[in-house]
C-alpha cells in the first residue's frame, strides 16, 4: 500500500511526515527550507510509493482562512500543476503548533530542545497526519 504524505507548508521551513506502508502510524520524516520543498518531493516520490499528499489548511478560530491561507493555496496550486496525478488533501491545521510544542515537553525535551522551531513544524505535520489517519479510520 502506497504511504501518505504530510506537509505543514511555511514561508520559511516546511515540515514533513509520513505514514508506514500500511497508512497505520505517522511520522515524522524531516523539516526542510521551504525553498528546496519541490526538489525533495520530485526525489522522495521517485523513491516511495506515495497515493496522496495532506497540505495544512490554516484557519481562524472562527473558521474563517488564516493570513497565511493565500500563500499556502498558491502552493497547493503549483504542487498540482508539477504533480498532477498526485491526490492533495486538505486539513484544518489549527492548533497542531500548539499541540506539537505540548508534545514537545510531555516528552521531556529540555527548554532549548524545544525552541527547535525546525522540530516544532515537523511534529505538526505529524500530528495533523495521525489525525487524518485516525478520522479516516472512523
Amino acid at each position: 500500500m502506497p504511504r501518505i504524505l504530510s506537509i505543514d507548508y511555511g514561508q520559511k521551513r516546511t515540515g514533513i511526515a509520513v505514514t508506514d506502508e500500511m497508512q497505520i502510524i505517522a511520522s515524522g520524516l524531516t523539516t526542510i527550507p521551504t525553498n528546496t520543498l519541490v526538489d525533495f518531493l520530485k526525489d522522495y516520490f521517485e523513491k516511495e510509493k506515495v497515493e496522496a499528499v495532506l497540505i495544512g489548511e490554516p484557519k481562524q478560530m472562527n473558521g474563517e482562512p488564516s493570513q497565511s491561507a493565500g500563500i499556502i493555496k498558491g502552493f497547493v496550486t503549483h504542487f498540482s500543476n508539477i504533480f498532477p496525478d498526485m491526490k492533495v488533501i486538505r486539513m484544518d491545521e489549527r492548533f497542531t503548533s500548539k499541540m506539537a510544542f505540548q508534545t514537545m515537553i510531555d516528552s521531556g525535551l529540555s527548554k532549548k530542545q524545544r525552541q527547535n522551531k525546525d522540530l516544532i513544524d515537523e511534529i505538526s505535520a505529524t500530528i495533523m497526519l495521525q489525525d487524518y489517519l485516525s478520522s479516516k479510520r472512523f
